[in-house]
C-alpha cells in the first residue's frame, strides 16, 4: 500500500502532504480500541485482540501519559502481587473507562475533521 502510495504522488512539494492525508482517511473504516473493565464484561471472546491472534489482551503506554495508562498499571501491579489492590470497585472503574473513550473518540474526531478542513483547502487552493 504504501508503496503504491509512493508511486503516485510523485516527488513535488505537496506528496508528503497527500500521502498523509489519503492515508489517514483510508485508517478511518478500522475499529478503534475501546477500554473496559474485565469485571463487568461475562463474554471473554471480547477481550481478544484479532489482528494479534491473542485471546487476552491488554495495553498500555507509560503511565505519565494518560489515566487509564495509570489504573492498569496499578491493576497489573496488584495482580502480581507488587502492591495492594486499587479501591476501586469494578463499576466505578468502568466508568473510567467510558470517560477514556468518549474522551479518545472526541480527540480522533477532531483530528479527522481538522484533515478534512487541510484537504479541502488543499483542493481549493490547487483547483
Amino acid at each position: 500500500f504504501q508503496k503504491s502510495l509512493n508511486e503516485t504522488f510523485g516527488a513535488d512539494k505537496y506528496s508528503e502532504a497527500r500521502k498523509e492525508v489519503l492515508t489517514n482517511m483510508f485508517s478511518r473504516p478500522m475499529q478503534m480500541a475501546l477500554y473496559f473493565c474485565t469485571g463487568v464484561l461475562e463474554d471473554e471472546t471480547l477481550f481478544r485482540h484479532y489482528a494479534l491472534n491473542v485471546p487476552f489482551y491488554t495495553h498500555f503506554t507509560s503511565p505519565i501519559r494518560r489515566y487509564a495508562d495509570i489504573i492498569v498499571h496499578r491493576l497489573l501491579s496488584a495482580s502480581l502481587g507488587n502492591s495492594p489492590p486499587i479501591k476501586m470497585e469494578k463499576d466505578a472503574i468502568q466508568l473510567q473507562a467510558d470517560h477514556c473513550n468518549d474522551r479518545k473518540m472526541a480527540s480522533k474526531r477532531v483530528q479527522e475533521l481538522s484533515a478534512d478542513l487541510f484537504f479541502g483547502v488543499f483542493v481549493r487552493v490547487r483547483a
